[in-house]
């Protein structure tokens, strides 16, 4: 007599316990379902430049197929360094010092496999970008959060509280300007007191700066390049896909002193090993000219200005928003739902899907605030203001 085995899947212990399917993915399937008009993920409604698919195009043309090296391709590596010294005014090798990365969440997940050991202390600032806390503990590390204070200039990071959240087993700060969700920026007295904090340390700063030229009203973008002592213990994270509308491409890269990237580079090329060529090629071609990037603040302020203006005499409390594509709002004069509820009701019976700003956090914080984003045609912002002026 044949005895048919039982078909049995291991049970597997899982690394993030915690975590299941991301807000935005959630809120974007709702948003289908109910045919809303989608402000809750962080993507543009429009198309880049033809110029940048065109030279992605010659370059696959050309036969620029085949495997890169490791670090990222030469011109692109090196026309980054030239974009950084130009901003910033801090040289960066591109031999040594410079890495193209498949987009940003995988540069800062290779940041913190590479410097943060089982038992080492993070310090991350919140309401943070949802992929940083799972982040550290798949590095064997151990979040520690402090809370953005909300006040009347918008959020801002109590650096006081940071400093007391240091202890022996701090090996690194996470920083975001400008910031998700928040749309806030750090300026330089906000620089000056994370010197202040790390400068006799040997804490390692990893600053996620994807967004940094989308700073508006004349502010200029505090990149942690502009600071020579942070700058020397800093990993620098940014995105293509943010700069130049084309976040499905998932082309970032890092920029940080020759000693810490050698070490992100051992991990690097075991996880993604490198990145697809011919967009590599594509954008460093179109980098050569800076108009490129140096008119985002006013494309962008432009929209927020536009999704203000029609906002403005809701009953919708506008928050400041002085960099990022987001902008955030105070529903506490419409709702006392909570904020998952409320964007629920956003989505399904007003029509304009949001993101909960409790979803920034690590455990529940319900302050009435919901997350927009105002990277989209001006005509689905002016369906969007029609929607939620109705409020």
């Amino acid at each position: 007599m044949n005895v048919v085995p039982t078909m049995k899947t291991p049970a597997l212990q899982s690394r993030l316990p915690h975590v299941g399917p991301t807000i935005f993915s959630t809120m974007s399937a709702l948003a289908t379902q109910h045919n809303a008009v989608n402000l809750g993920q962080g993507f543009p409604d429009f198309d880049c430049d033809p110029a940048l698919v065109d030279a992605v195009t010659r370059a696959m043309q050309r036969g620029l197929n085949q495997y890169p090296p490791m670090a990222g391709v030469a011109p692109l590596r090196e026309a980054i360094g030239a974009k950084i010294a130009s901003l910033y005014g801090t040289s960066y090798d591109a031999t040594d010092e410079i890495t193209v990365t498949a987009g940003a969440t995988q540069a800062l997940l290779t940041v913190l496999l590479c410097c943060v050991h089982p038992g080492d202390e993070v310090i991350v600032i919140e309401p943070a970008f949802d992929s940083y806390a799972p982040a550290i503990e798949l590095a064997g590390g151990i979040p520690v959060f402090v809370q953005m204070q909300l006040g009347e200039n918008g959020y801002e990071v109590p650096w006081h509280a940071v400093r007391a959240a240091v202890t022996g087993k701090t090996r690194l700060i996470m920083i975001n300007s400008p910031h998700n969700p928040t749309g806030s920026i750090l300026r330089e007295s906000d620089m000056l007191a994370l010197t202040d904090i790390v400068q006799d340390t040997d804490i390692l700063i990893l600053s996620d700066e994807v967004y940094e030229h989308m700073v508006y009203d004349g502010a200029r973008h505090e990149s942690v390049c502009r600071h020579p002592l942070l700058a020397a213990r800093s990993f620098v994270v940014s995105s293509f896909g943010k700069t130049f509308h084309v976040t499905g491409w998932k082309v970032g890269y890092v920029a940080a002193p020759a000693a810490l990237t050698a070490e992100f580079r051992k991990v690097h090329q075991f996880n993604v090993f490198t990145v697809n060529a011919p967009m590599q090629y594509g954008i460093a071609e179109y980098l050569l000219d800076p108009a490129a990037y140096l008119g985002l603040p006013a494309f962008y302020q432009r929209k927020r200005d536009l999704f203000r203006a029609g906002l403005a005499n809701s009953r919708l409390r506008l928050l400041p928003a002085d960099g990022t594509y987001f902008q955030c709002v105070d529903y506490s004069a419409v709702s006392t739902l909570g904020e998952v509820d409320f964007a629920r009701w956003l989505t399904t019976k007003v029509g304009v899907a949001a993101i909960p700003v409790s979803a920034f956090y690590s455990q529940p914080r319900e302050s009435g605030i919901v997350r927009f984003c105002f990277a989209k045609k001006e005509t689905t912002l002016a369906v969007s203001v029609g929607l939620l002026s109705t409020v």
